[in-house]
């Protein structure tokens, strides 16, 4: 069985008007006790009930929560008007960056070749300077690519040489190593010689 919602207005029977009064301000003043200690937050709460009795619950005390309230709305009241400047210079500076967005941007479709209707000849020859400022620092870049490429060929170049000289040598060496080989291992025959040094057997 699902619980019946209650509708929220005022309640004519002053019995149960004056018992919901109880529960819920005991409920309410718990739910503050329950936040101010999970939170630590300051809370203060000032009830009155119908008959003008007054009921209070404070974290710390009603009298400090309601003077610390007073001396912040003083504080914002003498404040107000340095947000209306913040805001000022906000706006201006939105402003600015905006009409710098829009002027780079129309620059750059220019420098696409687009857009260049009713330019005159100084913002032409302007344009051009840009045009020409680019391309000579993409010719830069594009050569340092190519010497950076061209070093590093020539060094993997000058390391395989190096490598085809060392095994070069090696194979001068090696009929002298077979022989010196052979000259150690005279009481060995043919096939023992073949077997040690990985060659074919001789006929």
């Amino acid at each position: 069985m699902t619980r019946q919602k209650i509708q929220i207005k005022k309640i004519d029977n002053t019995v149960a008007r004056q018992v919901t009064f109880s529960k819920r301000r005991r409920g309410l003043f718990k739910k503050a006790h329950e936040l101010s200690t999970l939170c630590d937050a300051v809370i203060a709460l000032i009830v009155f009930s119908a008959t003008g009795k007054l009921f209070e619950y404070s974290s710390t005390s009603t009298g400090q929560v309601i003077e610390r309230r007073n001396l912040q709305s003083e504080r914002i009241d003498r404040l107000d008007p340095l947000p209306s400047l913040e805001l000022q210079l906000e706006s201006s500076t939105y402003a600015m960056l905006s009409k710098e967005i829009v002027e780079k941007t129309q620059e750059l479709r220019q420098l696409r070749g687009e857009e260049l209707q009713g330019l005159d000849w100084e913002e032409l020859k302007h344009l051009e300077k840009l045009l020409q400022g680019g391309l000579s620092r993409l010719m830069e870049t594009k050569d340092d690519l190519f010497l950076k490429e061209i070093g590093t060929l020539k060094r993997q170049g000058a390391e395989l040489m190096e490598e085809n000289q060392q095994l070069k040598q090696q194979m001068e060496n090696f009929p002298h190593v077979v022989q010196e080989f052979v000259a150690d291992h005279k009481g060995y025959n043919s096939c023992d010689i073949s077997l040690r040094l990985g060659v074919p057997f001789p006929n």
